[in-house]
């Protein structure tokens, strides 16, 4: 016959294990509630990807350098500015993944544009897409910290990645040509080299008299 005391060490026993997986179920639908519930961050970028993909890039100091580059009627790139040029094709479409890619790290909205450089703005973006739109953006001075750009951006003042940026800007100093193959010099043959002129004789005076013939 099982004791008194068993039975109630067993009941205790089963009320423990009855809290405890009720406890875990509890937690566990809390924890899938949480994720369901969690909005997810969407990253935002400077130009809109319904915009389609740019055409014609433009990119101006405000010392006066301006590079553009640009789709011809054969949908190929070429350089128009600062010399019009066939362009570097590979070099080109990674300048537009670029900026198709350029990510908005901060807003603010309530900035004044004098502080951040966008007054008097160091670079101008001009981007002209598919859909006919052109976006224009002002490029103001490096963050702080240093890890990106003060950006206007339409009525908004933004953060765009360093990186991003600079691989943008830097095509004004060192522009997409495609590489040109220079001719080697064809090798020099002997029936290449003219003749040298022929040199006349000199007669040369002597001091010694004529001896004539017996």
């Amino acid at each position: 016959m099982i004791r008194r005391s068993t039975i109630v060490l067993l009941l205790i026993l089963g009320i423990v294990i009855g809290f405890a997986i009720y406890f875990n179920k509890s937690k566990a639908q809390q924890a899938t509630v949480s994720l369901t519930t969690t909005p997810e961050t969407q990253a935002s970028y400077l130009f809109d990807a319904t915009d389609g993909q740019p055409t014609n890039i433009r990119v101006e100091s405000k010392t006066g350098e301006v590079v553009e580059l640009a789709r011809d009627a054969k949908i190929v790139w070429v350089v128009k500015q600062p010399l019009e040029a066939a362009a570097e094709q590979g070099a080109v479409e990674a300048a537009a993944s670029q900026i198709t890619a350029m990510a908005i790290t901060d807003h603010l909205p309530n900035i004044n544009p004098k502080d951040v450089g966008l007054d008097a703005p160091d670079y101008k973006l001009s981007v002209k897409f598919t859909n006919n739109v052109e976006r224009i953006t002002q490029i103001g001075v490096v963050t702080p910290t240093g890890n990106g750009y003060y950006v206007s951006s339409g009525n908004e003042t933004v953060i765009v990645s360093k990186s991003a940026i600079d691989a943008i800007v830097g095509l004004l100093t060192n522009p997409p040509y495609a590489e040109t193959l220079t001719p080697s010099p064809s090798p020099v043959t002997a029936t290449d080299v003219p003749p040298l002129p022929s040199t006349p004789e000199v007669a040369t005076a002597t001091n010694e008299t004529a001896t004539p013939k017996p």
